[in-house]
C-alpha cells in the first residue's frame, strides 16, 4: 500500500500524507464531496478534482496490485520465478507491461513452437544463433526424425526432413522473440510515435448510400496514431464497426518489395544481429521476418487501437462531463411561472403550465400545424393560459416543429403586449421565450418516477412539464434522468459504457452538493445525489416528509428509518432548511461545527441571524481565534465564508440571448453579420452556438480568440451567451461557421479556412466533415445535444 501511496503523491503532485488522509476516508466510507467541502484540515486542502483522479487511481493500482500478485504466483507455481523476473514484476507500472512480462509464462494452447521444442529442435536454433556461420541444412540432418501418426491415425507432426526441422527453428526463435517484452514495449512505443492509421472505404461499398456517405471524410485518410485527435479515432472505429472502413495500422515507410521493413530492421537490432552474408543469415532474416509479419504486426495494432481508442474514449467522456457539468450548473430562472411547450405536428403542441414552485397547474394540447392548422385557436388557448397563470416564460422543446413553434410563442407575445396596451394603456412585463433542449424528456415521461409525480397526467403531457421545470431549475429537473440520456456527449454510444456512466454520476453528484438541497422541497431523485443518501433512503426522506410535514431542523433527520450517524454526517451539511428552528440550518455549515459557530456569537455578542450575511462586520474576525485541535483555520475560514452569503447559489444569474429579429432560419443569415447566441456544446475543437436558426454555428478553437486557444473550454462553456459573426454559411449542407474574432475576415472559399481544423503529418488528409451522422432535432439551446463527430 506503501508503493501505491506513494505513486499517487507523484501523479497527484501533493504529499503523501495528503493522500494517505484521502484513502482512510475513501475506504471509511466518506463520499468524495464530503471529503473536498468538509475535510480540508485532514486532506491539506484536496478539491474535488484531485480527489476523484485519485479515487479512479486507486481503484486501478488497487487492481493491478491484485493482478501482480496473481502473476507472481503462477510463475512461481511453474518453478520460473527467478530474482530478476520478481523485480521487474514489481516495478511494471501498467497492467500492460504487466501482462508483457507474463507472456511467456502464461498457459496457453499448444504453439508450433512447443512442438518444435517437445521434438527436441531448441538446441539447434540456440546453435544456429549463436553462430550464423553454420550450413543450417547440415546442423539440421542431425535432428531429422521419422514423420509420426496421431492416435486418431492423422498425421502428426513432422520432422522428417531439414526443411521441417529448420521450420521449426523459425517458429522456436520468433515465438521467443515475440515474447520479449522489451522488444513488444519498444516497437509498440516506436510505431505510437511514428506509425499511421490509414483507413479506406470497404470493397463494393456504395459511397453514394446516405449511410455509407457520412464516412466520405476517411474513404482516403491517414494520419500519425499517436496524434489522432479523439473525434476522427472514434468515427474510423464506429466505420470499421459497421463494415463500411477498413482501418489499420502501418509503417511511416513502406519498403521496397523483397526488402525487410523498418520494423524487421528494429528486430535484428534488438537482437544484436545483422545479415552479414553468413550461411545461417538467411534463415535468420527469414526468422525475423516472420516475428513481425506473423507474430507481431497484428498483436501490435490491436495493442495501438485500443491504447487509441481508450485515450478517445477518455476526451470523449470529458467532453460529455464537462458539458453536463455546464448543463446542471446552468443558471436557474428561479421561482417564476412557466409554460413548457413540446412541439409536434400531427399530433398537436403539448402545452404545460407550472407555477413558480414548478407544480404543475394546467395542461393543453394545441394544434397550430399541420394538418389542422389552428393557429388563431391555438393563440387564444395559450394567452388565456399565460393570463391565467401569470405566466413569466415559455420554453420551446428543440424537437420536430419547433422553429414553427417558436414563430407561434413569438406572435403569441407580441399579441398579448398589443392588447394590454389597448386595454390598459401600458405594455405588461414582457414574457420572454427560450427554446431548450428537450433530450431526455421523453424518457422522463415514461419513468416510474415521473408516472408517480404525475400520476393523472398523460405521458405525452409530462414531456412539456419537464421541459418548463428544466428552465426554472435545471439541475432539480435534470437530474431525475439518466446522465446519458441528456445527449450532450459525442459519440457516447461508442464509449466504455460503464466509465461513461461512473464519471457521468461523478459529476451529477458533485453539482449536486456544490449547490445544496433543499431538504422540503427536494425529490427523491434529487436527494439520492446528496452526500451519503442512497436511492431508499432518499424515498425514507421522502415518506418521513409526508407523514410528518416539513423538517424543523436538521437533527429530525435522524429520525428517519434508515438513516444513521454516519450518513448524517455525510449528507447534512449539503441539505438545506428554509425557515427552520436554526437559521444555520440553511447554510453550508456542518452541524458539527455549530459549537464553533457559538463561540463566534459569544465572541461578538451577537445572535446568529444578526450575524448572517454581515460581511463587513465578519471580515474582521481572525479565524486563528475560533480554530481547535477538531477544527482549524480553513474550516473557521469557510464556515465565516458561508456566514457572510448564507445559503448561496454559486450557479450564474439567468440571462437569455437576444436573438435578431428576422434571422429565423439559417437561409436568413449573412456572411459578416454580428449576432448574439448561446453556446450550446463545447469540444476540444471548437464550441457549437445556437442562433436561434434551428442549426448551430460551429466556432472552431482558432476562432475563439486572438490568443492561441488549445481546448475551447479555456474560453467558453456550455450555456454562455456570446457574441459572434457569421464567416460562411452552407445552407445545402446545413453548415455555419461563426467566429468570436469580431474583426475576422469571411472565410476564404479558394483554399484552407481557419475555421477547420488543418491536420499536421505525413500523409494526412485533412477530413473534410463529419463521419457521424449529424442530429438536425439536436440544435438551439443550452441543453442542445452535440452533434456528432462534428469538426
Amino acid at each position: 500500500m506503501q508503493q501505491i501511496v506513494r505513486q499517487l503523491a507523484a501523479e497527484i503532485k501533493v504529499t503523501e500524507s495528503q493522500v494517505r488522509a484521502a484513502v482512510e476516508l475513501l475506504d471509511g466510507g466518506a463520499t468524495v464531496p464530503f471529503i473536498a467541502r468538509y475535510r480540508k484540515e485532514v486532506t491539506g486542502g484536496l478539491d474535488d478534482v484531485q480527489l476523484r483522479e485519485l479515487e479512479a487511481r486507486l481503484a486501478y493500482l488497487r487492481e493491478l496490485e491484485d493482478r501482480r500478485v496473481a502473476v507472481l504466483k503462477s510463475i512461481d507455481e511453474q518453478g520460473k520465478l527467478t530474482d530478476a523476473l520478481r523485480a521487474a514484476i514489481a516495478a511494471a507500472p501498467t497492467k500492460q507491461e504487466l501482462e508483457d512480462i507474463y507472456l511467456p509464462f502464461k498457459q496457453k494452447r499448444r504453439t508450433k513452437g512447443q512442438i518444435a521444442k517437445e521434438f527436441g529442435i531448441e538446441p539447434l536454433a540456440d546453435k544456429l544463433l549463436a553462430d550464423p556461420t553454420l550450413d543450417p541444412h547440415a546442423e539440421a540432418q542431425a535432428f531429422c526424425q521419422p514423420a509420426t501418426t496421431l492416435d486418431d491415425g492423422k498425421p502428426g507432426p513432422d520432422f522428417s526432413t531439414t526443411f521441417a526441422v529448420l521450420d521449426g527453428v523459425r517458429d522456436i526463435l520468433s515465438e521467443r522473440w515475440a515474447e520479449d517484452a522489451v522488444l513488444v514495449q519498444s516497437l509498440r512505443e516506436w510505431l505510437w510515435a511514428e506509425g499511421l492509421l490509414r483507413s479506406k472505404k470497404v470493397d463494393g461499398k456504395n459511397e453514394n448510400d446516405p449511410e455509407v456517405a457520412k464516412f466520405r471524410d476517411y474513404f482516403e485518410y491517414d494520419e500519425p496514431i499517436g496524434r489522432v485527435p479523439s473525434h476522427r479515432a472514434l468515427a474510423v472505429f464506429r466505420g470499421r464497426a459497421l463494415e463500411i472502413l477498413e482501418a489499420k495500422l502501418v509503417l511511416p515507410v513502406e519498403p521496397e518489395p523483397g526488402q525487410p521493413s523498418i520494423a524487421e530492421g528494429k528486430i535484428a537490432l534488438h537482437l544484436g544481429w545483422s545479415h552479414q552474408g553468413r550461411k545461417s543469415d538467411d534463415l535468420l532474416r527469414k526468422c525475423v521476418a516472420w516475428t513481425w509479419r506473423v507474430k507481431l504486426s497484428l498483436s501490435t495494432e490491436r495493442d495501438l487501437f485500443s491504447r487509441l481508442r481508450e485515450e478517445a474514449e477518455k476526451v470523449a467522456i470529458k467532453v460529455f462531463a464537462d458539458n453536463l457539468r455546464d448543463l446542471l450548473l446552468a443558471a436557474p430562472a428561479g421561482p417564476r411561472a412557466v409554460m413548457g411547450l413540446d412541439p409536434g405536428i400531427r399530433t398537436g403542441v403539448k402545452v404545460a403550465v407550472v407555477d413558480r414552485t414548478g407544480k404543475l397547474v394546467e395542461t393543453a394540447t394545441v394544434y397550430p400545424h399541420e394538418p389542422r392548422r389552428d393557429w388563431d385557436g391555438s393563440l387564444a388557448t395559450l394567452g388565456r393560459l399565460c393570463m391565467k397563470h401569470g405566466v413569466q416564460l415559455i420554453a420551446i422543446g428543440n424537437g420536430t416543429a419547433s422553429r414553427e413553434t417558436d414563430k407561434l410563442a413569438a406572435e403569441l407575445i407580441k399579441l398579448m403586449q398589443k392588447q394590454a396596451v389597448d386595454q390598459a394603456g401600458q405594455a405588461l412585463p414582457a414574457i420572454e421565450k427560450i427554446v431548450v433542449s428537450e433530450a431526455g424528456a421523453s424518457v422522463y415521461s415514461a419513468s416510474e418516477y415521473a408516472s408517480q409525480e404525475m400520476p393523472d397526467v398523460d405521458v405525452s403531457l409530462r414531456g412539456a412539464a419537464s421541459i418548463a421545470r428544466r428552465l426554472q431549475d435545471p439541475l432539480a429537473e435534470l437530474v431525475k434522468i439518466e446522465p446519458k440520456s441528456i445527449g450532450v456527449g459525442q459519440y457516447q454510444h461508442d464509449v466504455n459504457q460503464s466509465e461513461l456512466a461512473r464519471t457521468l454520476d461523478a459529476v451529477v453528484e458533485d453539482c449536486v452538493n456544490s449547490v445544496g438541497v433543499d431538504l422540503n422541497t427536494a425529490s427523491a431523485p434529487l436527494l439520492a445525489r446528496v452526500s451519503g443518501l442512497s436511492g431508499s433512503v432518499a424515498k425514507a426522506v421522502v415518506r418521513w416528509r409526508e407523514q410528518h410535514g416539513a423538517f424543523k431542523n436538521r437533527k429530525q433527520l435522524m429520525e428517519v428509518s434508515g438513516l444513521g450517524a454516519k450518513t448524517f454526517e455525510q449528507a447534512a451539511g449539503f441539505l438545506r432548511i428554509r425557515d427552520g428552528d436554526n437559521p444555520l440550518d440553511m447554510t453550508g455549515v456542518h452541524p458539527e461545527t455549530y459549537p464553533v459557530v457559538e463561540q463566534i456569537m459569544e465572541k461578538t455578542g451577537k445572535p446568529v441571524a444578526e450575524l448572517m450575511g454581515r460581511a463587513e462586520m465578519l471580515k474582521t474576525l481572525k479565524p486563528e481565534l475560533f480554530a481547535n485541535e477538531k477544527f482549524g483555520v480553513i474550516t473557521v475560514r469557510d464556515i465565516l465564508g458561508e456566514l457572510e452569503k448564507p445559503g448561496r447559489d454559486p450557479r450564474p444569474d439567468f440571462k437569455v440571448a437576444r436573438f435578431n429579429e428576422g434571422v429565423e432560419d439559417i437561409a436568413d443569415l449573412r456572411e459578416g453579420m454580428v449576432l448574439e447566441g448561446t453556446v450550446s456544446n463545447v469540444a476540444q475543437f471548437g464550441a457549437f452556438v445556437d442562433l436561434g436558426v434551428h442549426q448551430d454555428g460551429l466556432v472552431h478553437v482558432s476562432q475563439l480568440s486572438h490568443k492561441f486557444v488549445q481546448d475551447a473550454r479555456e474560453v467558453v462553456k456550455t450555456g454562455d451567451i456570446v457574441k459572434v459573426k457569421v464567416l460562411e454559411v452552407d445552407a445545402a449542407r446545413k453548415r455555419i461557421s461563426l467566429s468570436m474574432k469580431l474583426d475576422a475576415a469571411p472565410a476564404r472559399r479558394d483554399g484552407p479556412r481557419d475555421n477547420r481544423f488543418e491536420g499536421v503529418g505525413r500523409g494526412y488528409a485533412p477530413p473534410r466533415r463529419a463521419a457521424e451522422p449529424a442530429q438536425p432535432s439536436a440544435m438551439a439551446s443550452a441543453f442542445a445535444k452535440l452533434q456528432q463527430g462534428k469538426r
